[in-house]
């Protein structure tokens, strides 16, 4: 039988990097500086640990954690993790995690449970997550999200482009716009300004400029947050917010003017962020979530790209 131990004696911040960026496919919701920034925009904690199968590391877990009057009142959430390390993860490995895990916050009144682990969705991975008295929750599906694999020549990410969007990339780079990147966060502003005016006139859900704030608080210093603006003759008609986390990447949030979308800004900035990403050595790329219910236009441009679709296996309380 399989045993798993979570050790969460205190981290230090350069051993919990140097840690999860050995992780094939991390996420931005399992990095440290998201802790940090969900520390400040919703007063929640953090709790680390790293998950030992067997006696050996396996992987790492942080999970968010609010806790009023010495936690009688408690609440946890666990998302887009565990993250494994190289020879770990297996389904067995994944049941004696949440054995693991419930053991160590069982249920009872004043504390709840919220996890969305980061497990592709079918009916082992669902059993290994319910072994241990963990509920799936009925009204939310799993996520869905895309990847792309980075560490394909640049040939072959051209050739895995949708015909149609490649099309318009092509067209795209023939036009006027320049595309530049900042690293520094000198367009932060004027980007978000123009996200949330973006975001107000479409009515668009998106995560909260506070939060998206307080990541590039954290990630600039670390050279993990890029924006790619395209301009035209001096006017910038799109942009895209990128964060950088281990071996991986994650594709934020973007916004665009019907200008924008004439001259294929969104085509020309993704690509041109998968090659700067390439170059850096980042080996995926998340495009962020997905669906067919309420953005099924910007689920049809994501997948143009000709990543690889992955289905997560949903909530648990």
């Amino acid at each position: 039988v399989v045993q798993c131990l979570i050790d969460w004696s205190p981290v230090q911040l350069a051993s919990w990097d140097e840690q999860f960026s050995t992780i094939r496919r991390s996420t931005l919701l399992q990095h440290f500086p998201y802790a940090q920034a969900i520390r400040v925009a919703n007063q929640s904690g953090a709790r680390h640990g790293v998950v030992k199968i067997d006696g050996a590391d396996a992987g790492l877990i942080q999970l968010n954690e609010v806790g009023i009057m010495k936690n009688a009142l408690h609440a946890i959430s666990l998302d887009r993790g565990p993250l494994w390390f190289d020879n770990f993860g297996t389904v067995e490995h994944a049941t004696a995690f949440f054995s693991a895990l419930a053991k160590q916050f069982p249920k009872r009144i004043g504390r709840k449970v919220r996890l969305m682990p980061e497990l592709c969705d079918d009916e082992f991975n669902r059993t290994a997550v319910t072994a241990s008295g963990f509920s799936r929750n009925p009204n939310f599906g799993g996520y869905e999200t895309i990847w792309i694999d980075l560490t394909k020549s640049e040939s072959r990410l051209r050739s895995s482009l949708n015909g149609k969007w490649r099309n318009i990339l092509s067209k795209s780079e023939r036009s006027d716009l320049r595309v530049s990147q900042d690293w520094t966060g000198s367009t932060a502003i004027q980007f978000l300004q123009s996200y949330r005016t973006d975001q107000l006139a479409k009515g668009y859900k998106g995560p909260s400029t506070k939060l998206v704030l307080e990541l590039l608080k954290f990630m600039i210093p670390r050279q993990e947050a890029l924006i790619l603006n395209a301009m035209e003759n001096g006017s910038t008609v799109a942009g895209i917010l990128i964060f950088l986390h281990g071996r991986s990447a994650t594709y934020q949030i973007g916004w665009t003017t019907d200008r924008g979308r004439k001259l294929g800004a969104h085509h020309q900035l993704l690509w041109q962020s998968a090659l700067l990403l390439k170059d850096r050595g980042i080996k995926d790329l998340d495009l962020g979530g997905v669906n067919d219910k309420t953005a099924a236009g910007v689920k049809k441009f994501k997948q143009g790209l000709g990543g690889q679709i992955i289905t997560l296996v949903g909530m648990f309380n």
